[in-house]
């Protein structure tokens, strides 16, 4: 790739600092950046209720 469109690679790198969890995929057509698609989870911890004993 002999060019870098930098709008691209800004986007690319900012899409990477807000993502704890997930995937970039970055699409290449002819030697350019056609498409970026990204897939973010969001991971919530187990809180297990406390049980109620029944009398």
């Amino acid at each position: 790739m002999a060019y870098l469109d930098e709008k691209k690679v800004s986007h690319i790198l900012q899409s990477l600092r807000e993502m704890d969890y997930g995937s970039l995929v970055i699409t290449v057509h002819n030697d350019e950046i056609t498409q970026i698609d990204k897939t973010e989870k969001k991971r919530f911890s187990l809180n297990k209720k406390a049980e109620v004993k029944k009398t």
